[in-house]
């Protein structure tokens, strides 16, 4: 998943506004950010001394973030006021370009505030992200809906025709155009003072959301007494989970519905217990969530009714490739009947296991991932045990991820130890370019922990442009179980497909090649920023780099070629659950946010609401529950994904069609890779989706590559 500081050309599509106390207060919380002169006391607002102005985060400390923030927006702001009041006729420098540079320190701080805020917090950090949610929020609302701001960036645009602008100052300036009306700029004074109210509420219910969520999960904890009840588990699964004062094992829950360790876990009560415990880790008692995904959808669909949108859908799309909600219910259609068949036949296939295993009744989805498992093993002669001792975290990292990349684009790694980070737990590599240019800097955070929320993404600490000569600083963030001490940090292979692609992502910035930041890297639309990431993917499985990376971290032995025929044969294997569980929780999105207004209002229990749009679209299955319950979906409630999650389904189309392109003309070769940098990965958001793809691939992008691949056809 890519996660991101919103770019100012971004940050209105994406953010909401705060709360009307906030707003009358937030000119004399500036007025002190200023009088403690934070500008030159503070280490987020100086320039950073460390190599590519990486953060120095011995410096940092965490009640540095809020004044650096009030700080860098008040100075935003007087800019911004600069501009909107000038008296100059609008140019393409004293408007668009000024507005480009206006946001530097805001963006400077929140890169290293918002990493802490999702890779490791505390209750500091989340207080101070409950004050500045709705600070941030107004602070774009007083940008995007200035007017005299907006009549100067429209000028511009009206005549961008007969302006001698480059392609870049051209795309960058519709951007701002796009953002803007987008964001409510042409509304009445009155529906602006409307807007920014409804805007107030989610902002600080998003944020709401998010610190209840991660409270929920951290609660949802099974407690296990019984070693014998750990049957199936691996020694140093166990050890894993042991207790530091040795009174028994705990069990913690994961960001999706299913849980990893369902997989292997033998005693089908406990699974049970894992499954309650993880479906119903926000869904009433003291950390529910049900009554702020309510009304965080109604105030959307107020929102998307006050710009002219019939939904909230039709206004998130508006930038994106697949530009509408028709272009997206078409894509669901065409793949729901073959879906629904395969699960159908995989069920079967489970049901007969739990036979032959002597459990009779119904399938249940606590069974699914444990026969699924059992299938496979019978069908395959696959088991995931037999694939961890060959998948060792730095093998798979050094030796598989960077190596592939090291073959497609010549560029090569280096540990750094001298740079500080966050957390012990964090890794820095120095990147170089093939003639021994420094490219970047990339850090790896791979364990989960109390402080980090759920899921796996990618972000910049300092993002790539030319306007202000800086190179990219990149961190990829994953949840892997950390083993105990002196265990090896061995990888399943959904773990290793994950640390492929999250580092598609950090590609896609590492390669960013842009005048200006709005548009540099991964500053994409969302069904065009996980196509990177998936399409890396393709590597993981290729055998020149997996048998590269894929060794016995005991024995040095490179995996069998039979594994890896196993590993192939069962590619398609439980692609109906898969796709089921994704697709679900996609439909779970897109219904949530194609309501109108009267229709979100009629809306009071989400459970409810989940079983019915589902049945409604042929996707509810009571043994396969959708990837994320609407109580813990922070991709949608708590994030920028909101009628966008469809996007994974979308991009993987991409990404499948590239890797067959990749096939089709001799792999892992140079010229390839330097092809998918030069036309995709560095080109940030300079053209029109569609056409860099179809000028890449020679053709638009077909599903039949995902069909085939997810064993549908």
């Amino acid at each position: 998943m890519k996660n991101r500081v919103l770019s100012l050309g971004l940050l209105a599509a994406l953010m909401a506004c705060n709360p009307t106390q906030v707003a009358e207060n937030q000119q004399q919380e500036m007025t002190e950010a200023t009088e403690t002169n934070v500008e030159t006391s503070n280490p987020l607002l100086k320039a950073s001394t460390l190599p590519y102005g990486a953060p120095d985060f011995t410096q940092i400390k965490d009640e540095h973030y809020l004044p650096a923030m009030k700080e860098a927006m008040r100075l935003q702001m007087e800019r911004v006021n600069k501009i909107a009041s000038s008296k100059e006729a609008p140019t393409f420098d004293n408007t668009i370009l000024a507005l480009e540079k206006s946001g530097k320190e805001r963006d400077q701080v929140g890169s290293v505030f918002y990493a802490m805020t999702s890779a490791h917090t505390n209750d500091e950090i989340k207080k101070t992200q409950e004050i500045l949610s709705p600070l941030m929020a107004q602070h774009s609302d007083e940008i995007y809906l200035n007017t005299a701001l907006f009549n100067r960036v429209k000028a511009i645009y009206d005549q961008l025709d007969q302006l001698n602008l480059d392609q870049e100052s051209k795309k960058l300036t519709e951007e701002y155009y796009k953002s803007f009306i987008q964001a409510g700029a042409n509304l009445a004074d009155d529906q602006k003072a409307e807007l920014k109210n409804i805007n107030s509420e989610i902002a600080t219910l998003q944020t709401q959301f998010n610190q209840t969520l991660l409270k929920a999960n951290n609660d949802a904890v099974i407690e296990v007494k019984d070693k014998a009840m750990l049957e199936g588990l691996s020694e140093s699964e166990m050890k894993a989970l042991e207790n530091a004062d040795g009174s028994g094992w705990t069990i913690k829950i994961q960001n999706t519905t299913q849980q990893p360790l369902m997989a292997s876990l033998k005693n089908r009560k406990l699974r049970e217990k894992i499954f309650s415990a993880s479906w119903n880790r926000a869904n009433g008692g003291y950390f529910d969530t049900n009554a702020t995904i309510v009304k965080i959808a109604q105030l959307r669909a107020e929102k998307a009714e006050l710009l002219g949108f019939k939904n909230f859908a039709e206004w998130s799309l508006v930038n994106t490739m697949a530009q509408n909600t028709d272009a997206v219910n078409d894509f669901f259609a065409g793949m729901i009947p073959a879906v629904r068949k395969k699960g159908a036949e995989e069920a079967a296939d489970i049901q007969a296991m739990m036979k032959q295993d002597g459990i009779e009744g119904e399938l249940k989805p606590w069974d699914w991932s444990y026969y699924a498992e059992k299938v496979r093993k019978a069908k395959y002669d696959l088991d995931e045990s037999q694939l961890k001792p060959y998948f060792l975290l730095d093998k798979v990292l050094e030796d598989g991820v960077f190596y592939s990349a090291t073959k497609l684009y010549g560029i090569t790694f280096k540990k750094r130890t001298d740079i500080p980070t966050y957390h012990p737990d964090v890794v820095v590599y120095e990147v170089f370019e093939e003639d021994g240019t420094p490219l970047a800097l990339f850090y790896g955070d791979f364990f989960a922990r109390e402080s980090k929320r759920g899921g796996a993404w990618m972000s910049n600490f300092v993002g790539q442009s030319k306007l202000y000569d800086t190179k990219p600083v990149i961190y990829n963030v994953c949840n892997y179980q950390k083993p105990a001490a002196g265990e090896p940090a061995l990888l399943t292979f959904d773990n290793v497909i994950t640390m492929f692609h999250e580092f598609g992502h950090a590609l896609h910035g590492l390669f960013a090649n842009q005048m200006y930041p709005t548009l540099s890297g991964t500053s994409v639309a969302r069904d065009f920023v996980e196509f990177p990431s998936q399409a890396n993917e393709h590597w993981a499985l290729h055998p020149e780099v997996l048998k590269n990376y894929a060794k016995h971290y005991k024995t040095g032995e490179v995996i069998p070629q039979e594994l890896i025929t196993k590993i192939k044969n069962a590619a398609t294997f439980n692609q109906g659950f898969s796709m089921t569980e994704v697709m679900s929780a996609a439909d779970l999105d897109f219904n949530w946010h194609s309501m109108s207004l009267a229709e979100a209002n009629q809306v009071v229990d989400p459970n409810k609401f989940e079983k019915k749009v589902l049945m409604e679209d042929k996707l509810w299955d009571e043994n396969v529950p959708p990837r994320y319950r609407s109580s813990y979906f922070s991709h949608i409630f708590g994030g920028g994904y909101g009628a966008g999650y469809y996007s994974y389904l979308w991009t993987e189309m991409l990404a499948l069609d590239t890797g067959n392109w990749f096939d089709e003309n001799g792999g892992l070769k140079r010229e390839l890779g330097q092809r998918y940098r030069d036309m995709i990965l560095s080109q940030g958001n300079t053209q029109e989706y569609k056409e860099m793809y179809k000028a890449f691939r020679g053709s638009d992008p077909k599903p039949d590559a995902m069909i085939k691949a997810r064993g549908l056809n």
